[in-house]
Order: C-alpha cells, then structure tokens, then sequence
C-alpha cells in the first residue's frame, strides 16, 4: 500500500473555529438505526448540534424503540412487527435524510445498503462492514447514487488528535522512527455477546484494532508491510492481536489490541528528537505529554464537549449539507485499505467470517 497523504483536519477542529454545536446549514433529519450503548452515547450529542433533527429511531423490539424515542424526543420509533423489520420502516420514511448505524459489525453491510438503496446518506458504525469485498460494495453503491456515507471513527475528527498530529508532523519530534499504540480491557466471555460472537465480527481486530491504528496512519500513513500474530479461541474469535507495522523509511508501528488483559490504553510516537505520548485512553485522551531531547517537557491539556462524538457528527452534517460525497477526513478510500488491512491480518492470524463467503481478499 502506499502512504497517503495526510489526515486532514475537519473546519471544526481547527484552531479558532465556531463551536462544533452551531449549524453550517439546513436542518437535516436523522435516522437512528438501533438502540444500544453506542447509540444512545452519541445520540446524546447529536441532540446538541443546532442543525440536527431527530426525526426516528428503528429497534427489533418496540419497547426498546419507544423507549429510546422518548428518552431522546424522537419524532417517530419504528420497530420489527408484520409488516417488516423496524428499519425498513425507517428507511422508507420520506422525512428522514441521513441514517445513523449502530448495530454489530455482521450487520452493517447488509442495512447500510438498504438505507443507500432508499436514498439515504449514512454514517455507519466501525467497522464500516466484516470484509473489504463488503466495504467496496458499499462505496461503489454511494457513489454512484450520489449519497454521502462515512465509517464512524470518531477518534479521527477530535481536536486533541490532530494537535497530536501537527506536532509529529511539524518535525518537533524530529524523524519519527517508533510507534506504540494499545487498546485493552478484560471482556467477561459470553458466547453470545457482540464482542464474543463471529457472527457479529466479534473480536478484537474490528472492534479495538481501529484505534490503535488510527493512530498509525495519522503520524506514519499506511505500511509498506504488516506482520500479524493474535490468540484465536475455540469460537474462531480472536481475544487478542498484535501487528507490527514496516515503512519505506524504515520506521516501525507496534499495536497491541486485547479481549483478555488491561493494558495502558496509550500511544507513544518517538523520534530523533523527543516523544509525544498521550493520556488515556488513546483513542479519546484529555491530555499529551511532549518531551524533548535532553529533558525540556510539557503537558497540554483539551477540554470535551458532550462525549465528545459532536466533532464527527458535525463533519457529517457539513458534507451532506455542502453536497460531498465523502468526507475529507475520513474519506473512502481510507476505509478500504483499512478493511484491506484488516482482511490480510485475518489471514495471518487464522480469523475468518460467514459473511467473507469463500471470496478472495481484494488487492
């Protein structure tokens, strides 16, 4: 893979920007497809932007959907009954205009492309699907009619990030030679949990890797080469992951990413002239610590507004409203080869899904 060019920061997250809470545009009215955890965290913030409408809420089971409704004062909750699953209901909603996913992995392919076929934008839950043949699938149906859609990585739109960001790349660091990156927690094992579960892409790999690389591709860009090992259990899950990362200029990436053991949820970046590691957990710190060869160090700290999902929600609703068909911080192309990545690594590792049905790993 070749490196790409550099992550770019969202109009929002840049120094002196408005509030990511002010509206950029037209009011757009949200659809919000499931109504777990994740869900509720960023409809929660959702609801602060000035330019969002929560027009409806889909969920298998009716309770779970009014309940959500109210909680969150939705306009409309859609639930599974006779007539069809409660997203289909939703989709088909002509005053919805942008649909937010948020079911498990296994799931994404199948009802972002619904929503893409009925003519809704999407932003979709990581990993945007199980397998990169599933990823292209999806940028090519949006593509060609025209809809925005984006993976869910909100990690990428914090302004925390990219100051870490601009200050590797600034050459305050020196060259950068090493990274570190991991993301662990002990997970109570339930076969039938998301986490633990095949059928919905459990393991770590789609569901912590993410955020560890991230950090990767926004200091590094993407590997010449990536050398994977990882703890599959009887399920067929992967409980734990490690990958090391090689790039033409010699530098190297190390992330660790685990089901099974606590870890100190920290990136590290060290170069010829100092290191930046940040606060826990990486994938959304309040602080980085910058150290200077030869002992001069600092400490910068950032605030957070709402739980801090409002950044990528505003990126979403800019591009939709400016008429982009992807977003320039997280653009499609960057999901693939990350969903690329990720298919290789199961290769090496021995991970493999029901949806990946017996098709090659693209190039």
């Amino acid at each position: 893979m070749t490196t790409p060019q550099r992550i770019i920061t969202p109009p929002c997250a840049q120094p002196g920007a408005p509030s990511p809470l002010q509206a950029t545009g037209r009011p757009l009215r949200w659809g919000v497809v499931s109504t777990g955890r994740i869900a509720g965290k960023v409809t929660g913030d959702l609801a602060l932007l000035e330019d969002a409408v929560l027009q409806a809420v889909s969920s298998r089971v009716e309770a779970n959907a009014t309940a959500f409704a109210g909680r969150f004062n939705f306009a409309r909750a859609y639930f599974d009954n006779d007539d069809g699953k409660g997203y289909d209901q939703l989709f088909a909603d002509p005053d919805v205009d942008v649909v937010y996913v948020a079911t498990p992995h296994g799931q994404h392919y199948e009802i972002a492309k619904l929503a893409l076929e009925a003519g809704k934008h999407v932003l979709c839950e990581k990993s945007l699907t199980i397998n990169a043949r599933e990823a292209l699938e999806l940028a090519e149906l949006a593509r060609s009619r025209k809809l925005f859609l984006m993976e869910a990585v909100w990690t990428r739109f914090l302004p925390i990030i990219h100051r870490a960001w601009d200050i590797t790349h600034s050459g305050e660091l020196g060259e950068i030679q090493w990274l570190q990156a991991d993301l662990g927690f002990p997970a109570p094992y339930d076969a039938t949990a998301r986490l633990w579960n095949p059928a919905a892409g459990g393991g770590a790999l789609l569901d912590l890797t993410v955020y560890p690389l991230t950090w990767a591709l926004g200091v590094l860009g993407f590997p010449q080469t990536v050398l994977a090992t990882g703890h599959i259990n009887d399920d067929g899950v992967d409980a734990q992951n490690a990958l090391t990362l090689t790039y033409g200029s010699g530098a190297q990436a190390q992330l660790t990413s685990s089901l099974l053991s606590s870890s100190p949820q920290t990136a590290t970046v060290c170069g010829s002239a100092g290191w930046l590691r940040t606060g826990t957990p990486l994938h959304h710190p309040n602080e980085l610590t910058i150290h200077r060869h030869g002992g001069e160090q600092r400490l910068e700290r950032f605030g957070r507004i709402g739980q801090n999902y409002v950044y990528e929600l505003r990126e979403v609703t800019r591009c939709i409203q400016e008429g982009l068909s992807e977003s320039p911080t997280m653009p499609l192309e960057d999901t693939l080869n990350t969903m690329r990545l990720f298919d290789g690594v199961r290769a090496q590792i021995g991970v493999s899904y029901a949806n990946d049905r017996a098709v090659p790993v693209l190039d």
